[in-house]
This record gives structure tokens, C-alpha cells and sequence, in this order.
């Protein structure tokens, strides 16, 4: 009911349902979503587990899409869960098939034409599982650059875990016991915001670490940060964006050695957190007593 809802609810306060595309992950590959977005007049992108009848009832999905043949071929890198970095090549397959609801819901239900993509890999991985997507959306794909501008859509799902991780770990969103819902959805809405922040910081400073530190930072806490975190060795002349978030990081526990991956979004909560009683602090000290 979460997902359908969900789809209900973006689209009536968005007015605009055809440019939504609603993407989800194994748990939403439901049909009543897919009749919902066909009702609504929107759009869905989800990772399917059913392998479901297709065209006359006598073949599934799965059967249909082994006999389309390979569109081309996509690189992505891909992180294990030991750290290290890999480039796996996925093999593209992808077909509009007719696809007809469960057994027991046929009479409630009607058939839907879907694009199904399917991205696998094409040699067997080593120290970790072997990438095995399948895709379905009601959204057309005709060339491979569609294909992958699908898989990237998807990809994008993923940041939206970590932004709940954050959520949930950093702002203990689910630690709260307010009386009314009411007070609980505030409360929720400024956690979002917080949340944003966190995650947004720990994402550019992988993607554009040149731009400029007040970018992110006020220049308040660009001063606190200066006297409060050191400098490591041979400073840059110009101090980016880089240089203080990753300060922001040590505040948290970041050791920010030469070969460190980026720091992650807990070591950026922890950061943001400690740098938050510290801009207190300062504040504090600057007012006149008496």
C-alpha cells in the first residue's frame, strides 16, 4: 500500500504526472503499481523479482527475453564489499513484451505492454556477487544510450538508501517518541533538511571538489575550521571545497591518509555534528557577558 500510495500522493502534489518517473527497487515489482502508473497517466522504473506470464500465457518473461538477442554492451564500475574498485562489463538486452497479470488477478487487471531491460554480466566476478538487473518500465527504449540512460536512473536509487541511512543512523529519526503524528511529520521535516545537507556535502565533494569553499560554508565555520583543524603538510595555496569538508570529516574521525578513500556520510555526520557544538561554542564566546 506504501508504494501505491506513494505514487498516488507525488503525483497530486506535483499536478504534472507524465514527467514523474518513479523508481523502485525489488519490494515494489507489484502489478497493481504498474496498473496505478498506467491510471495516473506516470511513469515507473523497478527492479523485477516475478518472472511473470507473458504474451499468450505460455511463455514468462524470462523465456521471452532469452531469445532477444544482445543490443550492446555498457562498462560501470563497481565497488566491493572489501573497498576495492572493478570495472564489470553488462551485456544489454531489451524488448517491449506483452505482459499479463497473476492468475488470480486477470478479471480485475488488464494485459500491459512493458519495456524490459535486462543488464548482465557478461564473465563471472571475482569477491563479489555477479550483477544481474532486470528492468521494467513503461517508458520506451529504442537505442542502447536509452537502455543506459535507464540503468543510470536506477543507479540513482541507491543514493536515496544512503540519504535514509543517514535519516535513520545520524538523526535517529525512528529513536523519536512524540505523542501525535502531526508533531512527529515537523519533526521528520527538519531532520530531511539535515539529512540533505549531510549527504549532499559527502556526494560533492566527490564531484566537484575544485568549487570553492563557500560553496557549502559559511565563512564563520571556514574560520572555525581553519583554527580548529590543522592543516596537514604542504597546504594547497587556494583551499577548495575538498580541503574543508575533509576537515569537517576529521572532525569526525576521518584519518584522511594519502590512499583514504572520500569519507562517507557518517564520518560527514559525525563531522557536521562536532563542527555544529563547536560554531556554538564560538558564538558563545563572542557575545559580551554583563
Amino acid at each position: 500500500m506504501r508504494w501505491l500510495e506513494n505514487m498516488r500522493q507525488s503525483t497530486a502534489l506535483l499536478g504534472t504526472p507524465n514527467r514523474l518517473v518513479h523508481i523502485g527497487d525489488r519490494e515494489s515489482d507489484i502489478y497493481e503499481l504498474f496498473c496505478e502508473a498506467s491510471k495516473l497517466g506516470t511513469h515507473f522504473l523497478v527492479r523485477t523479482c516475478v518472472d511473470r506470464l507473458a504474451v499468450d500465457g505460455k511463455r514468462t518473461v524470462a523465456a521471452e527475453m532469452a531469445t532477444v538477442p544482445a543490443a550492446g554492451m555498457h562498462r560501470i564500475e563497481v565497488t566491493a564489499e572489501d573497498g576495492s574498485v572493478s570495472e564489470a562489463e553488462l551485456e544489454l538486452r531489451y524488448a517491449c513484451i506483452h505482459v499479463l497479470p497473476p492468475i488470480g488477478k486477470q478479471k480485475r487487471y488488464p494485459a500491459l505492454d512493458l519495456t524490459i531491460l535486462h543488464a548482465s554480466e557478461v564473465a563471472e566476478p571475482q569477491g563479489r556477487s555477479r550483477i544481474n538487473w532486470k528492468l521494467a518500465t513503461n517508458l520506451p527504449i529504442t537505442s542502447v544510450d536509452e537502455a543506459i540512460e535507464k540503468l543510470r536512473w536506477y543507479a540513482c536509487r541507491w543514493k536515496i538508501e544512503l540519504f535514509h541511512k543517514v535519516l535513520k543512523s545520524g538523526c535517529r529519526a525512528e529513536a523519536a517518541r512524540l505523542r501525535t503524528a502531526e508533531r512527529l511529520t515537523k519533526l521528520i521535516a527538519v531532520f530531511s533538511v539535515i539529512a540533505w545537507r549531510c549527504f549532499w556535502t559527502a556526494m560533492i565533494a566527490r564531484a566537484a571538489p575544485q568549487q570553492p569553499a563557500e560553496v557549502a560554508l559559511t565563512p564563520a565555520e571556514i574560520d572555525v575550521l581553519d583554527r580548529v583543524v590543522r592543516d596537514r603538510a604542504n597546504p594547497p595555496k587556494v583551499k577548495t571545497l575538498s580541503v574543508y569538508l575533509a576537515k569537517v570529516a576529521r572532525l569526525g574521525g576521518y584519518l584522511a591518509r594519502t590512499h583514504d578513500p572520500p569519507p562517507g556520510n557518517i564520518l560527514m555526520w559525525r563531522g557536521w555534528s562536532r563542527l555544529a557544538d563547536i560554531m556554538t561554542g564560538a558564538e558563545l564566546a563572542n557575545r559580551p557577558c554583563g
